[in-house]
């Protein structure tokens, strides 16, 4: 069936390994999974210490998504320090 110049369907379309994704239909994420209990005590902090919100989600066991809906409610206890953009 196959002459001596065509491809069989493989060969035309390419393999799968080496077709090449590109950047733009790729999307980054970001991971909203609990983080890992904190490595370091929290009471042995000085009181001047502050936390990234990474670092608080650790501590407290919750997400990174809960402290951010937290940081919208202007009403909340918890109060946050803004240094170089981000919050802490």
């Amino acid at each position: 069936m196959s002459g001596e110049g065509e491809k069989t369907p493989i060969e035309a379309l390419g393999s799968p390994n080496n077709r090449i994704i590109p950047r733009t239909t790729k999307r980054h994420r970001k991971n909203r999974g609990m983080p890992p209990p904190a490595t370091s005590d929290i009471n042995t902090l000085p009181g001047s210490s502050n936390l990234t919100a990474l670092e608080a989600a650790a501590v407290i066991r919750r997400t990174p998504g809960a402290l951010e809906q937290w940081r919208r409610d202007p009403n909340h206890a918890l109060k946050w320090r803004y240094v170089d953009g981000r919050p802490l």
